[in-house]
């Protein structure tokens, strides 16, 4: 009897939507499971929004692989058709915007399930910012104007995630309250320039495009505090 293929997520704090070199969208690139993988965008956090479609056609249509985008705001493919494109998807990338309307609108057409599906056959989740928080329990946001928590997620990935951590103000102090206060539980912080490969909710992976940028895991002490540890990812050539 085969056995199931690992679960696996990649947390971006960036690629082709911030940064110019490409270096984590080619490090994404290759951990799919073909040679040319195909690699479905998915806006919907921004709303489908049409500018970013086009960076992200514009990137990945210069690499090897075969790129295509999923909009749900003007939806084209019936229940059959979704199901089946996307878990055909060697890697399915999730845009930054906002994390609460994306997870509502993905409940409403099933896409939810059919990523939960599609991850359990192999395919690799990944996506930066709103497409980070996606995969965990809870996240850090700004889905709600101010900075704050939402305990809700797709849960794939144990945990919680809070993405721009040196980037924002008040991302740090505001996450580690969460963590504390059990509004969150413990979780992972990423600096911007970070990319975190899990699979099967197992750390296996840190790489980092950015000199000082780090990867946090972020834990509540038992006291009313946090303890934060600093892991080191590798630099990425380039």
């Amino acid at each position: 009897m085969t056995a199931a293929p690992p679960l696996r997520l990649a947390l971006l704090g960036g690629g082709f939507s911030t940064d110019e070199d490409g270096l984590l969208d080619d490090w994404v690139l290759g951990h799919a499971r073909a040679a040319r993988p195909r690699v479905c965008f998915v806006p919907t956090a921004s709303g489908d929004a049409p500018a970013y479609v086009e960076r992200f056609l514009d990137a990945f249509g210069r690499r090897r692989c075969e790129a295509t985008v999923l909009p749900l705001f003007r939806r084209e493919l019936a229940d059959p058709e979704l199901r089946a494109f996307l878990l055909a998807q060697d890697v399915v990338y999730v845009g930054g915007g906002n994390t609460a309307n994306l997870l509502a609108v993905w409940r409403t057409h099933g896409v939810d399930r059919l990523l939960a599906e599609a991850c359990g056959g192999g395919t690799l989740l990944c996506g930066i910012s709103a497409g980070a928080n996606c995969w965990a329990e809870g996240s850090h946001t700004d889905s709600f104007g101010p900075l704050t928590f939402l305990a809700d997620g797709l849960g794939l990935l144990p945990g919680s995630v809070c993405p721009h951590y040196d980037s924002e103000p008040g991302r740090r102090p505001s996450y580690r309250e969460a963590v504390a206060s059990g509004a969150l539980p413990a979780g992972w912080a990423l600096d911007d320039g970070v990319g975190a490969l899990f699979t099967d909710g197992e750390l296996t992976e840190a790489v980092t495009r950015a000199p000082d940028a780090h990867l946090y895991r972020v834990e509540p002490d038992g006291r009313g505090g946090t303890v934060e540890r600093a892991l080191a990812p590798r630099p990425l050539p380039g």
